[in-house]
């Protein structure tokens, strides 16, 4: 026998191992590369974004469209690369929550828990809302009469039970299903912006790149950035996934970054579109109620417009699947952690999914867009405002990771000045930016600061009572190696671990 064979045959004992991981329950090593970077694609819904977002980076800065989503996508490139950092170095469910937690502490980590959690709840909202204002809108088509506050509200719960079974039968379902949702929609809205380019003939690059008009106000084009942001917020939820994912440290990163990738080819296709094509109809992009669909029937291509609503409403759907997946996998990794009542962090006996957490999670989801849209508010109203807290809740939760990153790599000893530079250029643009949409807004009724100002009290009074039970660095839980994975592996009576 040779010394590798023995040493297979009778290792050496290891000791300090559990004998189950802080976050057994999940089905663990089940989903690829593919479903991963599914779960980014449909939390990001590129396909509703690059629709409705432009509309709303046009109300804000109707000169500079194009222009303000370029600077949210390098900007959401380097959010990205510091995330990876994380996200190859260990598996979290947390993700955002979980890698603040280790680099800045328990604060700071919970302050992260809250914004990020109120991205995702609002996106979420948002999904909703958006996936029924666009089946409203194509079913108001065949049956005008219809009463559309009634319809809407029926189509919000209907999409708010769909989600909630897809999220409990399995994270594979969830991915498979919003991955087929979302090619097609992006498969047909890619070919209708094509057909519409070659329609509108030669562009006034001008008007593309704003230098036409007056000057550009910089507060409004911050605003702008922020909202065109929004377009790619969610790129970051593969990594709540990666415990269930094979080959986590590789895949995730590649699925983070691709997602920004791909979906800022697709913005900047379908801004220029837009752009071109109202400046060539001398008509007004932010008055539009639907741009994509007032094209296709000004080019003729009205039943292509039809088809385009179908692929929005449907990729609503998937936005509102992926989104929920990431917040549902956050409040488990909370309950984990010991923030949340443990009965959150239970999981399906069958499916391996954080069931509990969806149980507690899509009621309210589904209850607020309801209780909106029966008061009577807009649903368009609706969406800006809930996109807009989303936004801050997403871009206060990537500030802190992008400010933990450097001291958490600093602290291991793998700090690099590239990373460093990336990380502290982008929390300082995040914060800029997000400083000057919330002045637009205050300045335009203050809708959205009224209401993330009140979620900021809220948080940081929880923050503080937490912060005092759990202690300074005590939060943070990931993924970690069992006995039963190590060879020689013991397990260890004082491991917390330890069943």
């Amino acid at each position: 026998m040779t010394a590798l064979a023995r040493a297979i045959a009778r290792p050496a004992p290891v000791a300090g191992f559990g004998d189950r991981s802080p976050l057994h329950g999940l089905e663990r090593r089940r989903i690829g590369v593919v479903d991963l970077a599914a779960q980014s694609v449909a939390a990001v819904a590129p396909a509703a974004a690059a629709t409705t977002v432009v509309l709303l980076v046009a109300g804000f800065a109707p000169g500079a469209t194009v222009a303000a989503i370029v600077a949210a996508a390098i900007l959401s490139l380097g959010v990205a690369r510091t995330i990876s950092q994380f996200a190859r170095r260990f598996a979290a469910t947390g993700a955002l929550y979980t890698y603040t937690a280790r680099g800045l502490g328990t604060r700071a980590g919970l302050a992260a828990g809250a914004a990020i959690l109120t991205g995702y709840g609002a996106v979420a909202m948002f999904a909703l809302l958006g996936g029924a204002y666009y089946a409203t809108y194509l079913a108001a088509g065949l049956w005008p009469s219809i009463d559309r506050a009634l319809v809407t509200a029926l189509f919000v719960v209907g999409q708010g039970v769909l989600v909630a079974l897809v999220l409990v039968r399995g994270i594979r379902i969830s991915a498979r299903a919003a991955l087929v949702v979302e090619s097609l929609s992006v498969a047909l809205i890619v070919v209708l912006l094509v057909v519409l380019l070659v329609k509108i003939g030669p562009i006034d690059l001008t008007a593309i790149a704003g230098t036409g008009g007056a000057a550009l106000d910089p507060t409004a084009f911050a605003a702008a950035a922020v909202i065109a942001l929004t377009a790619f917020v969610g790129f970051e939820s593969a990594a709540t996934l990666s415990v269930e994912s094979v080959s986590p440290l590789r895949n995730v990163p590649r699925a983070i970054t691709g997602t920004v990738v791909f979906s800022g080819l697709l913005y900047v296709l379908a801004a220029v579109t837009q752009v071109a094509g109202f400046d060539a109809l001398g008509a007004d992009l932010a008055a539009s109620a639907s741009p994509v669909n007032e094209l296709a029937e000004a080019y003729g291509l009205g039943g292509w417009g039809v088809v385009a609503d179908l692929g929005i409403a449907a990729s609503f759907l998937a936005c509102a699947i992926g989104t929920t997946t990431a917040l549902v996998r956050v409040l488990f990794a909370l309950s984990r952690d010991g923030v949340l009542p443990a009965a959150v962090g239970r999981t399906h006996p069958r499916f391996g999914t954080p069931a509990a957490a969806v149980a507690a999670a899509l009621p309210p989801i589904t209850a607020v867009p309801v209780l909106v849209v029966a008061a009577g508010i807009d649903t368009r109203d609706a969406m800006h405002v809930t996109i807009g807290v989303g936004a801050a809740g997403y871009i206060v939760a990537y500030i802190l990771v992008c400010v933990a990153a450097p001291v958490f790599l600093r602290r291991i000893g793998e700090s690099t000045v590239g990373v460093t530079v990336v990380a502290g250029v982008s929390a300082l643009a995040l914060a800029a930016a997000l400083v000057s949409f919330l002045v637009d807004d205050g300045s335009a009724g203050g809708t959205v600061v009224a209401i993330v100002a009140g979620l900021a009290v809220v948080s940081g009074a929880l923050v503080a009572i937490l912060r005092r039970r759990h202690g300074p660095g005590a939060l943070g839980v990931y993924d970690e190696p069992v006995a039963a994975q190590v060879l020689g592996g013991v397990v260890s009576p004082r491991h917390p671990d330890h069943a």
